[in-house]
């Protein structure tokens, strides 16, 4: 399945994500970072968060930060990660919020966020490359 949302959002400008964390919240200004939308029910999800672990254990010491977002509960998500591990932040928009400012219509669905907030790609995670990630660093 592809992800996707029913608008683009690239060059979109975020001011404030308006989430709440599962742990510590991450210092995301000036830094560029990948905003995730996911759920525990989701397969294709399940499959793009150890690549997403991946993703970031890459790039974390180069400034990058990932956040993964999901309407489910604490609970849901604390005994989902005893089977698979996130090691990325996680937050938690259970009113739909972002869901909906981004019009986002199928998960799991990814963004890349520059340092000065704005959206530069966006598609299904697994699609992401290298180089997309390394264009945010360099700025």
């Amino acid at each position: 399945m592809q992800a996707s949302a029913g608008k683009s959002n690239v060059g979109t400008v975020i001011k404030d994500l308006k989430v709440r964390f599962s742990g510590k919240a991450p210092e995301l200004a000036g830094k560029p970072y990948i905003l995730e939308f996911w759920a525990t029910w989701c397969p294709p999800c399940r499959k793009s968060i150890p690549h997403l672990n991946e993703v970031y254990k890459k790039y974390k010491d180069k400034g990058l930060e990932i956040i993964g977002v999901t309407d489910e509960d604490k609970q849901t998500v604390r005994d989902f990660e005893k089977t698979l591990p996130i090691e990325y932040s996680v937050a938690f928009d259970t009113y739909k919020k972002l869901d909906k400012d981004f019009d986002i219509t199928s998960i799991p669905h990814a963004m890349i966020v520059d340092a000065t907030g704005k959206i530069v790609w966006e598609g299904h995670p697994m699609s992401m490359k290298d180089s997309d990630i390394e264009a945010v660093l360099k700025k």
